[in-house]
């Protein structure tokens, strides 16, 4: 496993973390902090903000798990991976692919989502 490969691992265990302080603490661990985090429904900046959007997405949707799909492709300080989110043993409800900007410190810098499959 390559340093991305880790980074995109640790990234979806914070999607799927819902205890809110190892949560946090992992978001404090992964981001640098000022880390933004982007896409096209919130832009959030800094651990608190970061926070709360996860917060609000995992309480939108409840139960549902986040997985990598497909493989890491990474040069440089940035990355690019897929993503699902769905119930255990059901279809994907939404499909989507984040870029990723390693800072200095080896932390997340920047995260720029983007949606493939959302629901009607």
């Amino acid at each position: 496993m390559n340093d991305f490969d880790t980074l995109a691992t640790k990234y979806i265990a914070v999607w799927n973390e819902t205890d809110p302080d190892a949560r946090r603490a992992a978001i404090e661990d992964l981001w640098a902090p000022d880390g933004r985090y982007v896409d096209p429904a919130v832009a959030a900046h800094g651990h608190t903000d970061i926070d709360a959007a996860i917060a609000a997405v995992q309480g939108q949707f409840a139960g549902m798990r986040f997985r990598l799909r497909g493989d890491v492709d990474g040069h440089h300080e940035q990355a690019r991976f897929g993503w699902q989110l769905g119930p255990a043993g059901a279809e994907n409800l939404i499909e989507g692919f984040d870029v990723i900007e390693r800072g200095d410190d080896g932390r997340l810098a920047h995260v720029l989502g983007f949606l493939d499959k959302i629901p009607s």
